[in-house]
């Protein structure tokens, strides 16, 4: 019997997503867990697997489509089941549909892309008009179809109108890795995303901005310790991840979202961690971090990094983050200002950790200091809530005794 596939919802904040590719073609025999198409959401581009088993007997969208979340993609049948056409008919003529019962499985292919929830104004590849061809040519090539004037019938984009723009496009720029003076070098996707959710948390989060030192010299000790004799390497990162998570416990609001009149509280202490990656930003999110001990959060990060390598990240790996940690220190910045991430209440921004003179008992000392600087949402967490978080923050990296059970 005929099976229609749907668009899954793929995550809690998902309502639409763009084909990218399809892995089937007509009568193909697929069986249930095989790819069968890509599509790109606001969080990542993923892989989605059959829900069942059959024979491909219609496939009712073209790459390229931006569908709403339970609009039919394709038609599973017996392989010499013929599918009535008022059959077809019908799912084509479908606005919105239900979203599947049982969702198909996805993996994200194109994790660096997430730039943790940053996501691309909705529809704007469904405008376009160009053939499939064109279009997977286009996002191989890195071209942007708006900025294509079509040579086809009716205005449609041809691919070669696409290799004529790729070609006008690299005489005026070098490669993204090596720029020069006088380029023009297109945003590709990550960082349109990127510039659209960072200007709009300068527009709608009014931001305040803490700063403190901490005494890091113990934590550095106690690192180096843990690393000497365990197989398991743990970053500074980690215990940051750690002493943020266990703040946010203490002071909850620290974790709210503004929702109406009211102040609506995180339902689990889920820490990102801002990484960079070639296309972009990625922030995978270390889950119930108040939970764990520095080992256990180190050998998830390391998880997640290692899945992120084999594009293995699921979009569960990059949602609901509550708060989030940016760690600059290892490019040699010794203090910034973060922006917070639309959906949060605060970042904060970590520093290089430097040998400091300070005074001890009439003495000089040379002590390692680091940074911390936190951006909050006044709208979620006054300065006095905020800095007594931050505090103790900075306390728990400064006493290491925080971290005995590590």
């Amino acid at each position: 019997m005929a099976k229609e596939v749907r668009l899954p919802q793929l995550g809690q904040t998902m309502e639409e997503g763009t084909i990218v590719g399809l892995t089937v073609k007509l009568e193909d025999e697929v069986k249930k867990g095989d790819v069968i198409f890509e599509v790109e959401t606001d969080k990542a581009t993923l892989e989605v697997e059959s829900p069942a088993e059959g024979f491909v007997k219609h496939i009712l969208v073209e790459v390229g489509q931006t569908l709403p979340v339970g609009r039919p993609i394709l038609v599973l049948g017996e392989k010499d089941e013929k599918v009535p056409q008022g059959f077809i008919d019908s799912l084509k003529s479908q606005a919105v549909a239900p979203a599947p019962a049982v969702a198909a499985p996805a993996v994200a292919k194109v994790p660096a892309e997430d730039a943790s929830g940053l996501a691309e104004p909705a529809g704007a590849t469904a405008k376009v008009k160009a053939s499939p061809r064109a279009k997977k040519l286009a996002k191989d090539l890195g071209v942007d179809l708006a900025m294509v004037t079509g040579t086809g019938p009716a205005g449609k984009i041809t691919e070669q109108d696409v290799k004529e723009a790729a070609a006008k496009l690299s005489e005026g720029m070098t490669a993204a890795q090596e720029p020069r003076l006088g380029a023009t070098i297109r945003l590709n996707k990550p960082q349109k995303i990127i510039a659209q959710k960072m200007l709009q948390s300068k527009r709608e989060i009014p931001c305040y901005y803490l700063n403190v030192g901490a005494d890091v010299t113990e934590l550095v000790e106690l690192r180096a310790k843990i690393n000497q004799t365990g197989d398991l390497k743990v970053s500074y990162n980690d215990f940051i991840i750690r002493a943020v998570a266990t703040a946010v416990e203490k002071f909850p609001i620290m974790s709210g979202q503004l929702a109406g009149d009211a102040i609506k509280l995180a339902d689990a202490i889920n820490v990102g961690l801002a990484v960079a990656a070639p296309n972009g930003l990625i922030v995978p999110v270390v889950k119930d971090a108040n939970k764990k001990d520095v080992k256990q959060i180190a050998a998830e990060t390391q998880a997640l990094v290692e899945k992120a390598r084999n594009e293995k990240l699921q979009l569960s790996d990059l949602e609901d983050a509550c708060i989030t940690v940016s760690n600059l220190g290892g490019f040699g910045v010794e203090s910034f200002i973060p922006i917070v991430i639309p959906g949060q209440c605060s970042i904060l921004g970590i520093g290089r950790i430097t040998d400091t003179c300070v005074p001890d008992g009439g003495k000089i000392a040379v002590r390692k200091l680091v940074s911390l600087t936190l951006s909050v949402d006044h709208k979620v967490a006054n300065g006095a809530y905020a800095g007594q978080f931050l505090d103790f923050v900075r306390k728990q990296l400064e006493d290491t005794s925080a971290f005995d059970n590590c």
